[in-house]
């Protein structure tokens, strides 16, 4: 086996392992950001235990297929970097949609949540979703609010009852 191609059998494998190691990915078309766009966005992901990488099409899909997954063909086109989230799922999902509202260039192709393929409008729904913690708290919120209600209501029949 040459060289070369002993060295793309690793880097399928490595990319193969990226995939099924994650929570879930988004796939952006990066031509056009600038040098200090790229890296504001890396220090985000790197923030929020996102790995991103710039992948070569015909491996990233080789690796896919390999997997079983299926739907990324015609995305695989052009420039393409993916992040792969190691812990929140929802992470590369909004970092990438708050950074192409400020980035014309950035663009969703499409991501991969739960081990199946995801359209680049699911994938910015998904970055509108509160985080864990928000959504945690707006539940609380809503538990309490009844209570506090019934709280409130008994305290003013007590003040009524005293005078």
């Amino acid at each position: 086996m040459s060289a070369a191609r002993e060295l793309k059998g690793k880097q399928i494998e490595e990319i193969k392992a990226k995939i099924q190691s994650s929570n879930s990915m988004v796939v952006l078309e990066y031509k056009g950001i600038t040098v200090a766009e790229d890296t504001a966005m890396r220090a985000q992901f790197r923030a929020q235990d996102v790995e991103y990488r710039v992948l070569k099409n015909r491996l990233f899909l080789k690796a896919l297929k390999d997997l079983g997954i299926e739907g990324f063909d015609s995305h695989l086109e052009g420039t393409t970097a993916v992040a792969f989230a190691h812990g929140d799922a929802l992470a590369p999902a909004k970092i990438v949609a708050e950074n192409a509202k400020k980035i014309k260039a950035l663009q969703i192709k499409c991501g991969m949540m739960d081990g199946g393929y995801i359209g680049a409008d699911v994938v910015e729904k998904l970055a509108s979703i509160p985080s864990k913690e928000v959504l945690l708290a707006q539940l609380l919120g809503m538990l309490q609010s009844p209570l506090s209600a019934l709280a409130r209501a008994l305290s003013e029949v007590a003040k009524k009852q005293e005078a």
